[in-house]
């Protein structure tokens, strides 16, 4: 394709939303697209042998690195094993990759690598290689880290799970109330000056998944609702499916303080990023036995039905509003977060 020379990435390039999708359609796919990363799934699964690997890579640059609930370390590799965990896939070997701003304290590298172990120890994952670069720092007033990961798994046999699977008639759920991470981190930078007492709903989702699909490994689809919220996390489902979703607003779970906060910086909380959080989408038939296994462990105990697939408006989520109306649900546009993961 012919790229605009003159065009410039901006920070709403990383949002997850609408320009995020612009850029991979219109810029990466064209040059590096094949079947397998056309899917565009948390993570690739690919066949070796008589095996299915899923493999996934990520980058973290949240600010601040320590936040309300865990911080850049903890979170690289939650975020890696979720993204395997949504192709129903063991994580089994992560590589880690630090960039690291000069005059950064050691003791706070050794704090973030020890917290990461914690949850690699949570998960039965290993860090087996990884790399360190230091780079001058930027001018800014604290010196920063960032991180990248790759992330190896099995998946289980006979799972198979997709954001292209959705089918009418069938249910959505989510595992918990929505938008404590992006919350938390926003309420954290100190130019907001909100004081508040939520902390990231940061938790590896691989021990959930797994007893959900040892139960049910019919279930459709698993997305984890990150950058763009749930309403990215739905919308990808509604494209990729090809089907129409009908979320019902009084059913998702929301906090009362997260709701508030929301309020207070002007944001949606459909829109905001969440890192312990999965949907799911199941036949009706299967709805009983995926919620019984969900609300039995810690991670899903709030875990709620909040809508269904239909054949038609294709591509599109809608949501019944609390006051009885509905409205169009899009992918999110612009930066409303920066650097929340």
């Amino acid at each position: 394709m012919e790229v605009d020379r003159d065009e410039v990435i901006l920070l709403a390039h990383g949002g997850g939303g609408t320009l995020t999708h612009k850029l991979i359609k219109e810029v990466l796919l064209p040059e590096l697209g094949n079947a397998v990363l056309e899917k565009l799934d948390d993570s690739a699964c690919v066949s070796v042998d008589r095996n299915e690997l899923a493999f996934t890579t990520d980058s973290f640059v949240i600010d601040p690195i320590f936040f309300p609930g865990g911080d850049i370390g903890s979170l690289s590799i939650c975020g890696t094993v979720n993204d395997l965990a949504m192709q129903g896939a063991r994580p089994l070997f992560i590589s880690m990759g630090l960039i690291i701003e000069e005059g950064f304290f050691i003791r706070d590298i050794v704090r973030i690598v020890r917290s990461a172990r914690q949850i690699c120890d949570m998960t039965g994952v290993s860090v087996v290689t990884g790399d360190t670069k230091v780079i001058p720092r930027n001018g800014m007033e604290q010196p920063r880290i960032f991180i990248n990961t790759a992330g190896i798994g099995v998946r289980l046999e006979g799972v198979d799970v997709s954001v292209s699977n959705a089918r009418p008639g069938d249910v959505v759920v989510i595992t918990g109330p929505i938008g404590e991470h992006g919350t938390a981190v926003m309420c954290a930078r100190g130019n907001l000056k909100l004081q508040s007492t939520i902390t990231s709903d940061m938790v590896p989702l691989w021990g959930m998944v797994e007893s959900l699909l040892n139960k049910v490994p019919s279930v459709r689809c698993l997305r984890d609702p990150t950058r763009g919220g749930l309403a990215a996390a739905l919308c990808d489902i509604a494209s990729a499916s090809s089907c129409c979703i009908r979320i019902d607003e009084a059913k998702v779970p929301v906090r009362s303080e997260v709701r508030g906060a929301c309020e207070l910086l002007g944001l949606d909380p459909l829109n905001v990023p969440n890192e312990g959080r999965a949907v799911v989408v199941c036949a009706p038939d299967d709805v009983d036995d995926v919620m019984s296994v969900l609300k039995s462990h810690p991670s899903g105990r709030e875990s709620a039905v909040i809508g269904e697939i239909y054949a038609e408006p294709v591509s599109l989520v809608l949501l019944r509003t609390l006051t009885g109306g509905e409205r169009l649900v899009e992918m999110p546009s612009g930066e409303n977060l920066p650097r929340i993961c």
